[in-house]
């Protein structure tokens, strides 16, 4: 079974807050009357017993978020769920990686962005929303790191991905074909800029050139291996345009579920 987390903080993104807001409406796009719960792949989510929304995690701007985070989680981890979490700025990879470090020793991620987030103290904060992957990778919390859809990469960050040994393929390099292969379980950490603005305006960070939707969904469902879980985030509500970013992220919740499931 599923479990959809929501992570209701934006505590520590940079330039504009807003993605705090998103995981009711997130949630509410992928409940609307506007579509139906199949995912492409024929599964319909609209089935009792195969998923469940627990919430969101109450955090009320506390001094330890990363913790309750982590340990919700875990939780989910325990009762033999997968959990997908809802944020929120993508700050909270961190600790969702560190709680499924002792379930999953093991673990790939395949990281859709426009931004590597790499950095090792962005703007004086070390948890920064533009460093989760330099705090996964510097406490070996992932076997193995592909970056999909980076089109911003700056020298120190390049520096990171040559210290941390990461797979990166830029926009420059992308090509529609792509089919990934894991032996071990695999997470997907979804951050909605790695779309082209086209297809997801409500982002706090914008970078013309990035992937379509169907470039995302495709990737998703060729992926060879076991996906394990996955989070989608930084959608900023206040940036929207017709309310098309929480729709798109909802279609991508969706997919993320039927991959999982099926």
């Amino acid at each position: 079974m599923i479990s959809i987390v929501g992570i209701p903080t934006d505590k520590h993104s940079s330039f504009l807050k807003g993605a705090a807001l998103a995981p009711p409406l997130i949630i509410k796009e992928f409940h609307s009357d506007a579509g139906n719960k199949f995912a492409e792949n024929g599964l319909d989510l609209g089935e009792e017993g195969l998923w469940e929304d627990i919430g969101l995690i109450k955090l009320m701007d506390s001094d330890n978020e990363f913790d309750k985070i982590k340990d919700s989680i875990e939780d989910v981890l325990n009762d033999r769920n997968y959990p997908i979490s809802i944020g929120g700025d993508h700050s909270i990879t961190y600790p969702i990686i560190a709680g499924y470090h002792k379930f999953y020793p093991k673990l790939n991620i395949l990281h859709f962005d426009a931004h590597p987030d790499l950095y090792n103290n962005f703007e004086n904060d070390p948890f920064s929303h533009a460093s989760p992957f330099a705090r996964i990778m510097e406490n070996n919390l992932a076997n193995e790191l592909i970056q999909i859809g980076i089109r911003t990469m700056t020298d120190h960050q390049k520096d990171q991905v040559d210290k941390y040994k990461i797979k990166v393929i830029t926009m420059n390099e992308f090509s529609t074909d792509l089919v990934l292969k894991f032996d071990d379980p695999v997470y997907i950490s979804i951050d909605l800029d790695g779309l082209d603005p086209a297809y997801a305006p409500g982002v706090s960070h914008p970078e013309p050139g990035g992937l379509s939707t169907r470039d995302m969904i495709k990737i998703i469902s060729n992926i060879d291996g076991e996906v394990i879980g996955g989070d989608i985030v930084e959608y900023n509500p206040k940036r929207d345009i017709n309310n098309i970013t929480a729709v798109t992220a909802a279609k991508l919740l969706k997919e993320l579920m039927g991959k999982i499931l099926k």
